[in-house]
Parts: structure tokens; sequence; C-alpha cells
């Protein structure tokens, strides 16, 4: 996959941003002027008048400032190189599916060993990224991409060279340190090293690696599905972008925030001449030092959780980032993934190999559509981007949830009794929501006779332990298998749903929560900040992942969509009351944005108040953003 997909939609938004940035510069200049700021205190509540005497006076603007430059070689390097760990992200969450159809075979792996190979990797990367905000702030950003690959490539080898099941669950835990370092420090890397005009679609860049790892997992699943030892491949083979991540950032420098941040000037400036240019590097560094001599002043150097729970502002910041990844876990999409494969094979596809192949087709929706936020991202914007993906996604696990009740209702019942334990069902549904059953049937002018639920041979593949569905009678063609569906005229609902899923949420709400996280917490409170909110995600990954089969038994599958819509439904009002617009707005200023218990009128209100804020601080030095370049 070439970075240059990604980025040739840049150049092609930089003309229309010239206008907005000489206006803001305007602005700007408007504001030196005067002689008296508003700032506010630290603990969000009080405000209080500082003379233009008091402060040092800004940085003079370079006279090119009113138009965007390009984007430099390096940043684009940078942000492509940090991306491959989303990269890896996706590959890992996307290659499990089809290599668990071969290890149950290889290994003989029951239910427990198949959710503990899944959910340990997600176990794993929630305390990595809880305790990645440590380890960014200790060690900087560069440092734990650096460990997170490395990591990452030992579970590799270790998954693909495992002799046994311990093993490979071991590697999988693994796997999952490296994951949940690299899902919260990627984005922040990569928000901190670009430029304003280009934040989100660089941010957003990070969520396509994502959505490409998964199609290229499909592709790797069906390219091995027909050797038995074709899971060695999928899982090992990770560890060659990890490798090349790895290579590569030791070459690559730090965040020249984090330099700064840490007393690290000289590497700073050099960082910055070569991500900012010789003509605009100088006052982009006297910018960010400015602001983290204010920062040290204002908030000190106490434990960062207990100055954000001084700060308002940050509080609520940080209240509305773990708000959306919770949200976005809770949207299902990890479940809708979970039934691609079975929706497939509900719409009459068989073989293993062909439904891993049309996975790989659904997994290329989602990256095109991504592909699709990529360039939204600055055109509308986050807000309106978020909620009228949100808004698609419900309608979507809405349709969902009818069609799998319209499956549930037409389900064929059970004429023939078995004498084993599965001989309590009645009907198709009832049969397969158990992983111990499945549904035996035969065919005549579409018409299903001779239904039975059988005990499955789970070990062995597609079949019953006996009976019409057993090895030796589907040899025969006989009777047809059905283990995790069942045969309904309405099963092509069930696809149409999943691509309308996917088509809105690839581009808003897989994404933007990640995006804004990266984007929406002051210097000092970004790395716990994104550390929080990524172990949030993780965490009701884990949730959903481990909950899932049990509520699909107590409710039926159709109730757990059902539910999964009037989530939805409270997320879209969480959205609409608290998410701000962030598009445009300097790193250094999206705090302002929070200063209110709820947010939030139209967009135009938003760029109003932006526009007080800089008229009321007109004495205030510029920050470490205040261009719209690096």
């Amino acid at each position: 996959m070439s970075c240059d997909l990604a980025m040739s939609t840049f150049q092609q938004e930089t003309s229309h941003l010239s206008d907005e940035y000489h206006h803001q510069y305007n602005n700007m200049s408007q504001a030196e002027s005067s002689g008296e700021s508003n700032l506010q205190h630290p603990d969000g509540n009080s405000r209080r008048k500082v003379s233009h005497e008091m402060q040092k006076p800004g940085p003079e603007p370079p006279a090119a400032a009113a138009a965007p430059p390009p984007l430099r070689p390096l940043v684009k390097v940078l942000a492509c190189f940090a991306a491959i760990g989303g990269f890896l992200f996706g590959y890992d969450t996307g290659v499990v599916s089809g290599a668990m159809i071969l290890l149950k075979k290889e290994f003989g792996l029951n239910t427990i060993w198949q959710e503990m190979i899944v959910s340990v990797t997600i176990g794993a990367a929630a305390l990595s990224a809880l305790f990645g905000g440590i380890f960014n702030e200790k060690l900087g950003r560069r440092k734990v991409i650096l460990i997170a690959s490395t990591v990452f490539t030992a579970g590799a080898l270790m998954m693909g060279l495992t002799p046994n099941k311990e093993l490979l669950l071991a590697g999988r835990l693994v796997v999952g340190i490296g994951v949940g370092l690299a899902s919260m420090t990627v984005p922040m890397y990569i928000a901190e090293v670009a430029p304003v005009h280009a934040r989100g679609r660089l941010v957003t860049l990070n969520n396509l690696f994502i959505t490409g790892g998964q199609f290229v997992a499909s592709v790797v699943d069906g390219a091995f599905s027909y050797w038995p030892w074709g899971w060695r491949a999928m899982l090992g083979l990770a560890g060659v972008p990890s490798a090349i991540q790895l290579i590569g950032f030791i070459f690559l420098p730090e965040s020249p925030r984090w330099l700064i941040d840490h007393g690290q000037l000289e590497k700073a400036k050099k960082v910055l001449i070569r991500t900012s240019g010789v003509e605009h590097w100088e006052y982009q560094y006297q910018q960010i030092v400015q602001d983290a001599e204010n920062t040290k002043r204002d908030y000190g150097d106490g434990s960062i959780f207990v100055r954000i729970f001084r700060t308002p502002p940050v509080l609520r910041a940080l209240f509305v980032g773990c708000g959306l990844q919770m949200f976005q876990q809770l949207a299902g999409i990890n479940t809708i993934m979970y039934y691609s494969a079975t929706i497939i094979r509900m719409s009459g596809v068989k073989d293993d190999s062909t439904v891993i192949w049309l996975s790989a087709v659904v997994a290329f929706v989602n990256f095109i559509f991504t592909l699709a936020g990529v360039y939204l991202v600055e055109k509308v914007g986050r807000r309106v981007l978020t909620l009228s993906s949100f808004t698609g996604v419900a309608v979507s696990v809405l349709f969902l949830a009818v069609a799998f009740l319209l499956i549930a209702e037409s389900s064929p019942d059970i004429d023939v009794h078995s004498t084993d334990k599965c001989s309590i069902y009645s009907t198709c549904d009832a049969c397969i929501l158990t992983d111990d059953c499945g549904f035996c049937f035969q065919t005549l002018n579409k018409t299903i006779y001779n239904g039975t639920c059988l005990v499955a041979d789970i070990l062995h593949g597609n079949q019953s332990l006996n009976g019409p569905c057993s090895q030796t009678h589907l040899l025969k063609h006989e009777s047809e298998w059905a283990y995790d569906y069942c045969p309904s005229p309405y099963a092509f609902l069930s696809f149409i749903g999943l691509i309308l899923y996917l088509i809105f949420f690839a581009p808003g709400m897989g994404p933007m929560p990640w995006t804004i996280n990266s984007e929406i917490y002051p210097q000092w409170a970004r790395s716990t900040g994104n550390a929080v909110a990524s172990t949030v995600n993780w965490s009701f990954n884990l949730l959903i992942a481990m909950t899932f089969l049990s509520l699909t038994e107590l409710i039926t599958r159709q109730g757990a969509f059902f539910l999964y819509f009037g989530i939805c439904v409270v997320g879209i009002i969480f959205i609409a009351l608290f998410l701000p617009e962030t598009k445009g707005t300097r790193l250094e200023d999206i705090q302002e944005l929070f200063e209110k218990p709820l947010c939030c009128g139209p967009s135009s209100l938003r760029k109003a108040n932006i526009t007080d804020a800089h008229e009321s601080e007109s004495s205030r030095p510029l920050l470490s953003s205040d261009v719209e370049y690096k």
C-alpha cells in the first residue's frame, strides 16, 4: 500500500485554505495591537487581566505565513512510518479470524481456548496503552514506537514458530503489548509533527493504515488458507512491517514538542529545521518554547492526574475523548467484523477459502471508505463527520437488527429430533446459538426438510459428530450442514446491512475518536489523556469480545443489535452535546473550546467564538502553532 494514495489529496486542498489563513493572521495582528488579555487560571474557573507589558512579545511571523506551505517530504515520511503501527493494529485484528479456522484443526482448540487467543491480545493492549502514557512522558514518542515495533516483531516470530498452543497464547500476549503501545502513541506523534492545515488528514492516515492492514490480512488469509500450515505464515508475516518500522524509526527524529518540553532545545532546533524549513523553524521554535514556559509557570510540576482534575477544560476534554472511544466500541464494529464471515456463509457460500476471500472484499470496502474519511476530515470537520457517521451507523445497526429478526422468524423447524444433548432445540436459530450444535438438513426445490440439530465436530471442521451430516454422509452429498447460520430467504439483507455499516463507520467513527484524542489535550496532559482514552477503547473492546456470545444466547442476535442501536442513539446525543469542532484550531488553543460544560452550536458559532478569543487575548504571546504551517 502506497503512502502516495493518501497524500495525493493534500495538495488539492491547499488553495482554498489561503484566504482562511490570511484572515486568521490579520486577526492575530489586530490582537497584538491591544493592551491587555484575559487568561485562564489553572483551576479553569476564574479569569485575570494581564497587562501587555508583563508578557514577552511574540515572535514576528514570516511574510509567507499568509498561505500554508506544502507538506515537507520528511513530514510525509514521519507520518507514513508512524502509521505502520496502525497497519500492525489492523493486520492483527484481521488475520486472527482466518487463522483461527486452521488453528482449531491444528491444536483442537475448544471455545475457551479460542476466546483466550483473541481476548489475551485485547487485554494486553489495554494495559500497555494505560502504561504507555508514562512511557511516552519519560522516554518520548520515538522510543515508545521503537519499543512497540520491537515487541510486535518478537511476538510475530513467537506465533509463527510456536510448537504448541501455550506458546501461541504467549505470542498473542506479546503482540498485544506492542499493539497497545502503538495505538496510543502513533496518533499523538503524528499530531505533534503535523501542520495544522493537514493535521486531521495525517492523523486519519493512521486509521487508513489500520483498515489497510485488515485488508492485507484478509488477502494473506485467503492465500494461505489452502495449506494446513498456512496459519504460521498468516501470523508470522506480521513481523515484516513491524521490522520495517523498527529500522525506519532508528533514523527518524523525536517530536519537537516533546524535546522542548524536556529541555532538549538543540535537538528540537535540528528537528524543526528538517520539518519546517530554514525560513520558518526559528519562529516556530520560539512559539513552542514560550508555550512550554507558560505551561510550567501556570501549572507547575505536580501530578498530571491531579492537574487534569483541577483544570475543568482539560477534564471535559478527557471526558469527551473517553466517551468517543467507548462509543466507537459499543457501536458494535468488532461484532460486525466478527459476523462478516457468518453473513457471507448465510448467503450460500460454504467453502472456507471462498469465505475468506469474500471477507477480503468486505475489508477492502472498509479501507476505501476510510480513505474517503482522510479527504473529508479537513473538508467538513471532525464534529460534522463524526455526527453524520454515527447517525448512519445507527441506521445500519437498526437495519441489521431487523434483518436478523426476519431471519430468526423464518428459521426452519427441527423435524427430526436426535437423542443427544442438542435435541432440546426446536428451531435452527435456537440450535446454532450454542457452539456445540449445528443444523443438518436436506433441500428439494429450495424447500428444507428433515431438519435436525446435531452435535458439531469442531475438531474436523464443518460436519457433525454423527448422523446424516457426519463426514461419511456429507461426502455423498445427502445433506447440508449449517454450523453458524440458518438458511433463510432474508440472508441478503444482512449482507446489505454489513456493507452499509462499513460505508458509514469507516470515514467517521473509525478514525475520528483517535484523531480527536490526539489533539484535544494540552501538551502537558497529552500523553496521559491519550493513554487513558486508549485504555477505555481497549477495555470496551475486551468487554464486547467477552460478552457478545453470551449476550446473543440471552437476548438473541437481533436483540443484541437492537441494544447496539439504543447505544448508538445515546452516543449521537453525547456527540451533539459535548464534541466541539477542532478543525483548523491550533493545538494550544483547543483547550478554549472546552471552557463551557456543554457545547456546541453550529460550526459558524464556534468560529465566531474563536475569533472573539483571539481578539480578547490581545497580549498573549504566540504559542507553538500560532501559524498554520510546520
